[in-house]
């Protein structure tokens, strides 16, 4: 097992046990390579229609905001 992925584990075993739950059925579709798509929450539609638009745009986050992102997941 990767170090990186000891950190992923070790972080979702604080998680409260439904969240754990998520992840792990996740974490199984992927590694069984599962292409199938996750249906779409209505809810949520307009985001990822935006996010499409400003990634058609080429409007990314910089790199700067990338990393102040991940820092905040560090333990």
């Amino acid at each position: 097992m990767t170090k990186l992925l000891e950190k992923a584990i070790e972080a979702v075993q604080r998680l409260p046990s439904a969240e754990q739950d998520g992840i792990a059925k996740e974490m199984l579709r992927l590694a069984a390579g599962d292409d199938e798509l996750e249906p779409l929450d209505p809810a949520h539609l307009h985001a990822v229609l935006e996010g499409l638009a400003q990634a058609k745009r080429h409007e990314f986050a910089s790199d700067a905001d990338v990393e102040s992102a991940f820092r905040r997941f560090d333990a």
